[in-house]
Formats: structure tokens, sequence, C-alpha cells
């Protein structure tokens, strides 16, 4: 189809989709494919539990544990792509204590550690509160993702930034990719279905400024496992992009 790079997800005690990591690296590396990063949650709370002091070794265990596993793939990036249980800037900031301290145990093995939002991380907190406002013209408080960006340690975390769900999240993926360009250094290119069919989503100049930076790592998402197309669509999604001039 033209990829020639994946980012892996359905990590679990040392496999990935139930597949020995070793293996599954030597399927990628027979077919010809560059395994670049991994997608996964740790899930060693329980739903609903929030990031705390009490919890955080938890979380360091975990983190450790899935770095020593993916070593074994030699990628450059883990990402976790789900938003904690969160209602509060305080809620958000110890989040951003767990992503610092992630980064610290995935760069023992040479790992960028980064977070792939959706797009209630672009609603607001405010000191003390117990949800997010999605609202879009909310005056008060703090964007989440904004807060990930600014109390995270730049030498431990990265963002990857999913152009779609910043788009639902009522905010432009260009204006963040040019104000945050040392700290966004991955993409997800995502679309409806098919990138480039249904016409919202800017992907030239989201192209453009991401290079103008010097990053060029994106990969492309298709969030679709039940229709049977899938494939099709993946295939569709990479001749929309070997067709652009401006990738």
């Amino acid at each position: 189809m033209g990829y020639s790079c994946i980012e892996l997800a359905g990590y679990g005690n040392g496999k990935i989709g139930g597949i020995p990591m070793a293996e599954y690296k030597k399927m990628a590396d027979d077919a010809g494919i560059l395994i670049k990063s991994s997608h996964m949650n740790p899930n060693v709370l329980g739903r609903g539990e929030k990031y705390s002091k009490e919890n955080m070794g938890k979380l360091r265990d975990f983190w450790k544990r899935a770095t020593e596993d993916h070593a074994i793939l030699g990628l450059p990036y883990m990402v976790q792509p789900g938003l904690p249980s969160i209602g509060s800037i305080e809620d958000a900031q110890r989040v951003a204590e767990v992503f610092n301290v992630a980064g610290e145990e995935t760069l023992k093995a040479g790992i960028k550690f980064g977070y792939h939002n959706h797009d209630r991380e672009f609603g607001k907190v405010v000191s003390g509160g117990k949800s997010i406002n999605m609202d879009r013209n909310a005056r008060d408080g703090r964007r989440i993702e904004e807060i990930f960006i600014t109390e995270t340690d730049p030498q431990k975390v990265l963002i990857e930034l999913d152009v779609y769900w910043t788009v639902m999240g009522g905010q432009d993926p260009v204006e963040w990719i040019n104000k945050y360009a040392d700290r966004i250094q991955l993409l997800h290119i995502k679309d409806r279905l098919v990138l480039g069919q249904s016409g919202m989503m800017n992907f030239e100049q989201i192209f453009r400024n991401f290079y103008s930076h010097g990053h060029e790592t994106f990969f492309v998402e298709i969030e679709d496992t039940r229709s049977g197309k899938q494939f099709d669509r993946v295939k569709a999604s990479a001749e929309y992009l070997l067709g652009a001039d401006f990738v």
C-alpha cells in the first residue's frame, strides 16, 4: 500500500496482540516494516481511579516493565493514548507528574514517552472542580492539553497530536503545532473515515507547518475495526497521501 512504518497497539504481558515481542519484531522485519511507536495505557488501576501519590509506585512499575518489554523492539517512541480520570486542575497536574515519571523510565532504554489526545483534552478544568467543561466558549479554567504540555518536562515528555480529535475538540491543529512546535513531535493523521474525503481537515497546512518545525513522523489512523472495509480505507488513505504534493 505504501506504508513503511507502523505504530503498535495491543500491548500486554510482554506481547503485542498476544504475539511475543521478539516474534512480532521478526514479522515486521521480514515484511520490511519499521516499528516506530507503540500505544499503551497503564492497566494497574481500578476503573475511574485517579492518579495519586498513593498509586504512583504502581504506575512507575508499569512503565518500567513496559519499557523493558518494548526495548526488545528497538523503537524510539512509547505513547499513552488514554485520558486518566480528571475533574480539576489538580487532577491534571498530578497526571502530568506521572507522565514525567513514565518519561524517566522510558528514557532509561533510550525511548521517548509521549501522550496522544482525543477531544476531551481540549476541555477546561478549574481548581477544585469535579468535571471537564467541553463548552468551546468557556472562559474559566485551563485546557487539559495545555496543562499536560506546560507542566511536563520537555526532556521526558512529548506530544503526539491527533489532528482529527483536535478539530473535534473545537481547536485548530495548525495553531497548536505552531504554538508548541518543540513539544508536538508526532502526529496522528486521521479523518472521519478515509483521509481527505470529509473536506473538514486542512491536511496541507497541517503537514506544511509540522514539517517547517523540523518534524516528520506521523501515523495514519483508521478507527474502524468492524465495517469489513477497514483495509480498503487504509489503502485509500495511503493513495491520498502518496498523491499529495505536500506530503
